[in-house]
């Protein structure tokens, strides 16, 4: 079974296996959830929207666009 530490900002990394098990890569989303004592990830299976380049987007547009991508990941 992998082992991995926690960070003095409490961020984990995933093994290389585990990731290669899931099919897990950079900018996916992971739900977690607590079970007692144990933490249980999972690979969210949305497929995220993508911005087409060209668009001017004023940063509330683009925070805007994050959290509904985020509440489709979660459904």
């Amino acid at each position: 079974m992998p082992i991995t530490k926690v960070t003095r900002n409490y961020q984990v990394t995933l093994p290389a296996e585990v990731r290669k098990v899931l099919g897990i890569r950079e900018g996916d989303f992971l739900e977690v959830e607590v079970r007692g004592d144990e933490i249980v990830m999972r690979k969210l299976r949305k497929n995220r929207r993508t911005l087409k380049l060209g668009r001017n987007l004023t940063p509330e547009d683009i925070e805007r666009i994050i959290e509904e991508g985020m509440r489709e990941c979660m459904q």
